[in-house]
């Protein structure tokens, strides 16, 4: 493929960083070049709404909003199982069943890293189940902020993602539920997390040569993971290499290859669900359609 570089967005993190390295290096043979911004995904979804950008990486809760002028890719994102957001507290929650620790947030307060997230989609869906009178107030705050200002006090719980996972420990906190757990033994599905769209101005058969360039990446990567850690390790943040480890082997897997019927039946069950309370505009019968 020929012509100007495709201005595209994506996030610092191991697996988006993984998932490029080829791709953004010239290394997958016919591809088209990349013009590379990285942001976090709070960052890109606003780009995506906005319309900036041929391709980004946003959340799959921010999809309802976009698909008009963006195409789903049916690879390069983020889908799996065991791998959802937690909501953590300073306290150690009570022992036993799931429901008797969701009570325990009714009308308290809690840090989300962002509304348009399929994390706060998937602990509104938790939260709807599993708290009874709902949560108190919703306190947006950057994912950084959100483990410090739980251990301080300064809210009652957090919404956290991604390599929090393996390190809440170290703030003292603890973890009330498992978002990914709950969505997983409600729907038999995986996790929704991160998509990969693209402007359908570029037309079916760029889109198509991009979707099947990503795929070559991704499995250049799985070929040769010590090819992609100079890359993986400069955009880390100063991030241990054994925790960038664990988050591509959660985050990057089959799905990222390709979404398949699971992946596809994940998505429109995350959005369909969030759409019916009332969180996103409800997707149109052919939204997810490729190209």
């Amino acid at each position: 493929m020929t012509g100007d570089p495709l201005q595209i967005a994506y996030s610092p993190c191991p697996n988006d960083t993984f998932v490029f390295d080829a791709l953004a290096h010239g290394r997958v043979p016919g591809a088209p070049a990349l013009d590379v911004t990285f942001a976090d995904i709070d960052i890109t979804n606003g780009m995506a709404e906005r319309g900036e950008h041929d391709v980004l990486k946003v959340s799959y809760a921010v999809l309802p909003y976009v698909l008009d002028d963006y195409a789903l890719l049916p690879c390069g994102g983020a889908l799996g199982r065991g791998c959802g957001p937690l909501v953590l507290t300073r306290e150690a929650g009570p022992r036993g069943a799931a429901p008797v620790g969701g009570a325990g947030l009714a009308g308290r307060t809690v840090a989300v890293p962002s509304e348009r997230s399929t994390a706060y989609l998937l602990f509104r869906l938790w939260a709807a189940d599993m708290v009874p009178g709902g949560v108190g107030e919703i306190v947006v705050m950057p994912f950084h902020e959100i483990m410090p200002a739980v251990r301080d006090g300064r809210v009652d719980a957090g919404l956290v993602i991604h390599e929090a996972r393996f390190t809440y420990q170290n703030y003292g906190l603890h973890k009330l539920a498992d978002m990914g757990e709950h969505w997983e033994s409600t729907t038999g599905l995986p996790i929704p997390l991160g998509a990969i769209i693209a402007k359908r101005s570029l037309g079916a058969a760029v889109l198509t040569g991009l979707a099947d360039s990503v795929r070559a990446s991704v499995r250049a990567a799985w070929d040769d993971p010590e090819a992609s850690r100079p890359y993986v390790m400069e955009h880390a943040q100063e991030m241990d290499p054994a925790v960038a480890d664990q988050h591509i082997g959660l985050y990057v897997n089959e799905f990222t290859a390709d979404l398949g019927e699971d992946g596809y039946a994940a998505v429109r069950g995350l959005l369909t669900r969030a759409a019916a309370e009332g969180l996103v505009p409800p997707l149109g019968p052919r939204s997810l359609d490729f190209p």
